[in-house]
C-alpha cells in the first residue's frame, strides 16, 4: 500500500495514466503542438482536429451537440463566463438571480460581484439534509428573473440536487438554469437532450484530467443562450472565449471524458461499494454524524462529524491519510464550512467535520486501513480532551429524555 492514502479527490484527481500520455503527444516538436487557428499548414490543421475531436467526447459525455461546448480554463472560468455573461447580457429583461447559500465559492462570490454591479440575488437556505427543494426556487422567482444557478453535486457533502425537477420549473418561467457539474460530470449520468438545462460548467481535473482547463456548455436549441464575453482578443470559441487554445489540456481533458463515459457505471458502482465500507467502519464509533443525504448523494463523498474533536487535530493526528475539512478552495480560512452551516450545523459540529473523497484508484486496503488509523486516533484525542466526557454526558442524556418523552 502506498502512503500516503489519498482520500480528497473532491479537491482534485490524479491524471489518468492514458490522460497523460495524450496531453504528452501534444506538447513535443513531433507531436500535435501547432496552434489550432492555423489553419494554413498541417500542423495547425492537425491541432484544430485534435481540439474537435476532444469536444466531441466532450459533449458525447453529457448528450450534447459539440458546437454547444465552449473552452475555458476550468470551472470557476466557466462559472463566471455563465452568471456574467448572462447577466450582462439579459440586463433588459431583469437584474435577478437565484442561487443556494451552499454553492462553490466561484458562484458564490461572482453573486456578490453581480450585487455590486446592481443585480438582487436570492440565496435558497438548503433542507437539513442539504437539499434544495424544487418549490423553494419556484417561489424565489419574480419577473425579473433571469437566471438560477445551482450546482449538480455538492463538493463538500455530496449531496445531488434533482435537476429534472428544477429545470421543468425554471424552463416554464422562461428562466435560464446554470449548473456547476465540476463534482458529477463523469461520476453521474447527465443527458443535456433530456435535461432542462441552459448552462453547465465542467472543470477536468475532477475528472482524471489536466489541471487549467474546463469547458461551458451553452445551450443552442431550441433557441440561443446569449451570452457577454468576459475576454476579447482572437475571436476564438465563436467570439465567447477569446485565447489561444492548448491543444495539450484540451486534448487530454477530451481523452478523460472519453474513458469517464465508457467506464461510469462499473466505476461508480465499484467506489459506491468503498464508500459504503467506509461509512459502515466509522459509523461504530460513538457520536458519528453523516452530513448530508444518505440517498441523494455522489458515491465518491463521504462528509463526517466526530462530535468532541477537532477536524483539524484528527488530520494532524493521521499524517498518512490525505483527507479535507471541508473546500480545497476555502482550506487555509479558519472559518467552520459555509456549506454546513447553512444546513444547520452549529460551529462545533462543522470544525469537528471531515470529508473524505473516493476516487478511480482508491483500494479496500486504503479503505480498511482507514477506518482503523481514523477510529484509533478519535478515541485518543477524545480521551485527551477535558471537553469530552461531558459532552458525552450530555449527548447520552439527551438521547435517555428523547427516549422517555411520550
Amino acid at each position: 500500500m502506498e502512503w500516503p492514502i489519498y482520500l480528497d479527490y473532491a479537491a482534485t484527481t490524479p491524471m489518468d495514466p492514458r490522460v497523460a500520455a495524450v496531453l504528452g503527444q501534444c506538447l513535443s516538436r513531433d507531436g500535435c503542438f501547432g496552434n489550432p487557428s492555423s489553419s494554413t499548414h498541417i500542423l495547425g490543421r492537425a491541432a484544430a482536429r485534435a481540439v474537435e475531436s476532444a469536444r466531441d467526447h466532450v459533449a458525447a459525455l453529457l448528450n450534447a451537440d459539440p458546437r454547444e461546448i465552449i473552452w475555458a480554463s476550468g470551472a470557476t472560468e466557466a462559472n463566471n463566463l455563465a452568471l456574467f455573461g448572462v447577466m450582462r447580457a439579459y440586463a433588459r429583461k431583469g437584474r435577478h438571480l437565484v442561487t443556494s447559500q451552499t454553492e462553490h465559492k466561484a458562484v458564490l462570490d461572482v453573486c456578490r460581484r453581480l450585487e455590486r454591479e446592481g443585480c438582487t440575488v436570492a440565496y435558497l437556505a438548503p433542507e437539513s439534509d442539504g437539499l434544495i427543494a424544487p418549490e423553494q426556487v419556484a417561489a424565489a422567482l419574480r419577473p425579473d428573473t433571469v437566471l438560477v444557478s445551482l450546482m449538480h453535486v455538492n463538493n463538500e457533502t455530496g449531496v445531488v440536487q434533482d435537476l429534472a425537477a428544477i429545470g421543468a420549473i425554471t424552463r416554464s418561467r422562461n428562466v435560464l438554469l446554470h449548473v456547476d457539474a465540476a463534482q458529477g460530470a463523469g461520476k453521474l449520468p447527465v443527458d443535456l437532450k433530456a435535461l432542462p438545462v441552459d448552462l453547465l460548467s465542467l472543470s477536468a481535473h475532477k475528472l482524471y484530467g489536466p489541471k487549467g482547463i474546463g469547458a461551458l456548455y451553452v445551450r443552442q436549441r431550441p433557441s440561443r443562450v446569449r451570452l457577454e464575453p468576459l475576454l476579447y482578443g482572437g475571436g476564438q470559441e465563436r467570439g465567447l472565449r477569446a485565447g489561444t487554445l492548448p491543444t495539450h489540456q484540451i486534448a487530454a481533458m477530451g481523452e478523460a471524458c472519453r474513458i469517464a463515459h465508457e467506464n461510469m457505471t462499473p466505476e461508480q458502482n465499484r467506489i459506491r461499494t468503498l464508500r459504503d465500507r467506509l461509512w459502515q467502519g466509522l459509523a461504530t464509533l460513538d457520536n458519528v454524524e453523516l452530513n448530508g443525504h444518505p440517498e441523494h448523494n455522489v458515491a465518491g463523498i463521504l462528509n463526517v462529524s466526530f462530535v468532541g474533536i477537532a477536524a483539524e487535530a484528527l488530520l494532524t493526528a493521521l499524517p498518512e491519510i490525505a483527507v479535507a475539512t471541508g473546500s480545497a478552495c476555502t482550506s487555509a480560512s479558519h472559518e467552520p464550512s459555509h456549506v454546513l452551516r447553512a444546513i444547520g450545523r452549529d460551529a462545533f459540529q462543522a470544525r469537528g467535520a471531515v470529508r473524505f473523497s473516493l476516487g478511480r484508484f482508491t483500494t479496500v486496503e486504503e479503505i480498511d486501513y482507514t477506518v482503523e488509523a481514523v477510529g484509533a486516533a478519535v478515541n485518543r484525542l477524545r480521551d485527551l480532551s477535558p471537553l469530552w466526557e461531558p459532552q458525552r454526558r450530555g449527548l447520552d442524556q439527551r438521547a435517555v429524555d428523547w427516549a422517555a418523552t411520550p
